[in-house]
């Protein structure tokens, strides 16, 4: 320890600037060194970070010796994983067996899948109506006894706010039927049976809200359309090129959901124990995307949704720290290809961010075509409270993730 706590002393004392590692830059805490290394493990009840340096050597020692912004980072990632922990991924059988019940190998981090959007990510399918077909059409969601059947390898966590205003938990128990059903059952289901780490699904949102507006990523800038000037990230109509800096009080303003979904989804990873018993680590793996349906109605939104998709990509994983996570997103269940409506201008959106051959895209990204899986209904009437929509599209968009994490 003595040894580990000296190496730490001399870089600091010295000033020393490693060279730029695969970590993050760490300031002294009277903010006069920095020096480069990647956190390699953090214990927030004694304090010791254990930090790697580009030369291989690692060192321990007390946070006190870091800067103020140093030790607000580590108690936001501190259980997040170094990375570069590559998990296998399996194949998916024609039909999925019923859950084995068994817990999952504690021992590899958390995989987890952000789900954001607006109604159609929240899901009202009616439990009652599933009842009835699901030994037939989801034989994976009934026992033998016609008992909803319990994934103990999968968290189904649900967490909702309006604006930035503090988060509700909704949801967080094992992957089974217990509410309405949205598309993370069949999400959860299917990504859960590829993966043999632990699987968290986070899902983050709240009804009538717009990727042009109140889920405006960071990034966007101020745009002018019909002769008007349209608001970038945190601008107002009055001030579309201000920065109210998520401050409320002044009123909604350009990604005020964003802002409090992300935050949201962030407290959740912060107590990552609170949501998934047991665990000490997690990566973010992928993110889920169903939405549409209130740009459609405003051409200021949906002739942006293209651009506005493609930051919102960026955004997230800049956020969450994870610049190799997949995206997948699914077009509105009433929306026909060749639609020549808002509605359908959004799908040739979609359907265009997943051909983008950008490196940061190509490869990371996939669209899922909802019409033919859809029961009918649309998506403002919440698609009649049919589960059939909400289990068909979860099962696409969860056997599009798994295409992307095996690479195909």
């Amino acid at each position: 320890m003595t040894m580990k706590l000296n190496f730490l002393s001399l870089i600091l004392g010295m000033g020393m600037l490693l060279p730029v590692a695969e970590g993050r830059t760490w300031t002294s805490a009277d903010g006069g060194k920095t020096f480069e290394g990647e956190m390699k493990s953090y214990d927030a009840a004694s304090g010791k970070v254990t930090v790697i340096f580009p030369n291989g050597r690692r060192a321990t020692f007390a946070q006190d010796k870091l800067s103020t912004e140093d030790i607000a980072w580590l108690k936001k990632n501190g259980n997040r994983t170094s990375g570069g922990k590559s998990l296998k991924i399996g194949e998916l059988p024609d039909e999925l067996p019923d859950p084995d019940g068994e817990e999952a190998d504690m021992s590899k981090p958390v995989q987890v899948y952000i789900l954001l959007g607006q109604s159609n990510m929240l899901g009202f399918g009616k439990p009652s109506a599933l009842q009835g077909i699901a030994a037939e059409k989801y034989p994976y969601l009934v026992d033998d006894a016609d008992a909803w059947t319990v994934r103990k390898d999968v968290r189904n966590v649900f967490v909702m706010c309006s604006g930035n205003s503090p988060a509700k938990d909704q949801q967080n128990d094992w992957m089974t039927i217990q509410r309405n059903v949205g598309p993370e059952i069949g999400i959860g289901h299917y990504v859960g049976h590829v993966t043999e780490a632990p699987v968290m699904i986070l899902k983050s949102c709240i009804g009538n809200r717009s990727l042009g507006w109140d889920l405006l990523p960071p990034g966007t800038e101020p745009y002018e359309h019909g002769g008007k000037t349209q608001p970038g990230y945190r601008g107002t109509p009055d001030d579309p090129g201000g920065d109210t800096g998520g401050d409320m009080s002044k009123g909604w303003y350009a990604g005020c959901q964003y802002d409090g979904d992300i935050a949201a989804a962030q407290k959740v990873l912060e107590n990552l124990d609170k949501y998934y018993p047991g665990a000490k680590e997690y990566e973010v793996a992928g993110f889920f995307w169903w939405q549409g349906d209130k740009d459609m109605r405003n051409a200021a939104h949906y002739e942006r949704y293209e651009k506005n998709l493609i930051q919102l990509i960026k955004a997230l994983r800049k956020e969450f720290e994870a610049p190799e996570a997949k995206f997948v997103t699914a077009s509105l269940g009433q929306t026909k290809k060749g639609s020549k409506g808002g509605d359908g201008q959004i799908l040739d959106a979609m359907e265009a961010v997943a051909k983008n051959k950008d490196p940061e895209l190509d490869g990371k990204v996939k669209f899922v075509y909802s019409h033919p899986l859809s029961k009918g209904g649309s998506s403002s009437g919440h698609y009649s409270g049919n589960p059939e929509t909400y289990m068909n599209i979860g099962e696409a968009m969860g056997k599009a993730m798994v295409e992307l994490l095996q690479g195909k």
